[in-house]
């Protein structure tokens, strides 16, 4: 399979959708901060070892997540293709924004051992605060990651990939999600799109090689193939 760029990038592809958000799910199962203060800066310091395991699970989770969206990508070289052009490419920059972001776990839990959790807070908010951080990060991470990635799998609905239940899925998981403060309600509504997410990957999985390959377009009439060309030069 690893020499075999069809077969490599469907099971790569199906596999990360199946993995990535339930890294995710098993974050915020974990975090002391959903069960009790949502600041860092208290619950590094109340579990430091399980604080750091969710920061690590939610870092390689989103980084993956960019990943599996261009696997997403393949499935709408036919159909919904603009769609699919312009929701991808935010979901691959929010997602590896969203990442980035995570260096604010260990920073919060160094003022958190040195100042009271107030001013930890009110220390982190004001860095936050920075237009560098706001437009650089914060912005991409609530515009690009949190919307591109339901917009990504209706292009997927769309040219036949997925289920009609699987954007409304994912937009309801992570979407609703932002109208709730940070706790035990978030992880109902980030389990859900790891069924979602989850479903396109296995339905990658089955796929057959051929029908893998039957996404990429054909070449254009006169175009030359690389087979084509070897032959020419051979």
């Amino acid at each position: 399979m690893i020499r075999d760029s069809a077969d490599f990038r469907r099971v790569a592809s199906g596999v990360l959708l199946i993995v990535a958000p339930l890294l995710q799910a098993v974050a915020v199962v974990i975090d002391p901060g959903t069960w009790g203060d949502d600041r860092e800066a208290v619950s590094y310091g109340a579990n430091p070892a399980l604080a750091q395991a969710e920061s690590v699970l939610y870092h390689w989770s989103w980084m993956l997540m960019a990943v599996a969206a261009f696997g997403l990508l393949h499935v709408v070289r036919r159909r919904a293709v603009v769609l699919g052009h312009i929701s991808g490419a935010m979901t691959v920059t929010g997602y590896i924004t969203m990442s980035a972001l995570l260096m604010t776990d260990p920073v919060e839990w160094w003022l958190g051992r040195r100042h009271s959790p107030e001013q930890a807070q009110e220390y982190l908010e004001q860095m936050m605060d920075l237009p560098g951080m706001l437009i650089g990060y914060q912005l991409p991470w609530t515009v690009f990651a949190m919307l591109g990635l339901p917009l990504l799998t209706v292009a997927v609905w769309r040219a036949g990939a997925a289920h009609w239940w699987v954007p409304l899925t994912v937009a309801v998981g992570y979407l609703a999600s932002m109208a709730f403060e940070y706790g035990p309600l978030t992880i109902p509504f980030w389990v859900a799109p790891v069924v979602a997410l989850g479903s396109v990957g296995v339905r990658l999985l089955r796929m057959s090689r051929e029908e893998w390959i039957s996404y990429y377009p054909t070449a254009a009439p006169g175009r030359t193939t690389p087979d084509s060309y070897a032959k020419t030069t051979a």
